[in-house]
């Protein structure tokens, strides 16, 4: 399947979430009920709502998009893997920006495809999800209501390490160890993305490190597909110029 599919033809793309609301106080009396019951399937019997809310982010109906990076390569001999990310305090307007590129992206190239880490559980319906939670239409990259298997345009590197064995998951960290890829959790991991967005005000050092994770995912598909990997030297970012 990957030795027919162009590396230029793929966005590859990581996102960062958190708690819709600061802490569990400042959600109204619905949330808050909501939230309890939710959080039964997974919290200890010696915890309640409140203690577990910094999980909140990892669920669409519960958290919000703060930042989606992507990564394109761009050229030839060699490539230039160039990142860019949406990001900020205003959801719809970061979701909407994103989507005018992707749909940029889309209609300019049949062969389009979107490749993410564990995207097919995580990144690509949570974008989805919170698109119509704003009241944005889905791109029709990511809306596969209806669609045979072939026509579904979506890459997921955690899938593809997988050769079927669906009990095992890999985080990316693992596999960018086992590999000899730079780890992109050198500095932050998602556990303090919703402590740093809400408690530092500081999202350039979530969108650092989001980028670095898209970098990651495109040199462990680069290896998929036995490529040269990308020398730093080639990595572009420009999300602050």
């Amino acid at each position: 399947m990957l030795d027919n599919i162009r590396v230029e033809d793929i966005m590859f793309l990581d996102i960062e979430t958190a708690p819709e609301a600061s802490s569990y106080e400042h959600l109204s009396q619905t949330r808050q009920n909501l939230w309890e019951k939710k959080s039964r399937q997974f919290r200890t019997p010696d915890q309640n709502a409140e203690d577990v809310y910094q999980r909140a982010g990892i669920y669409s109906e519960f958290g919000r998009v703060i930042c989606i990076s992507v990564g394109l390569f761009r050229g030839k001999n060699p490539f230039i893997f160039r990142l860019k990310s949406f990001f900020g305090k205003d959801e719809k307007l970061l979701l909407s920006d994103f989507s005018g590129m992707l749909t940029k992206f889309t209609a300019t190239n049949k062969e389009a495809t979107l490749c993410a880490h564990n995207g097919k559980e995580f990144d690509f319906p949570y974008i989805a999800r919170r698109m119509i939670i704003n009241g944005l239409p889905i791109p029709e990259i990511l809306d596969n209501a209806g669609k045979k298997p072939w026509e579904i345009k979506l890459l997921d590197t955690m899938d593809l390490w997988k050769f079927g064995d669906y009990k095992n998951y890999t985080s990316l960290d693992l596999l960018t160890t086992i590999l000899d890829i730079p780890t992109p959790k050198d500095d932050i991991d998602g556990s303090m993305v919703a402590g740093i967005f809400y408690e530092e005000d500081n999202l350039e050092r979530i969108v650092h490190y989001c980028e670095k994770d898209v970098l990651a995912i495109a040199r462990v598909l680069l290896r998929f597909k036995n490529l040269p990997g990308i020398e730093e030297e080639n990595v572009e970012s420009v999300t602050f110029q």
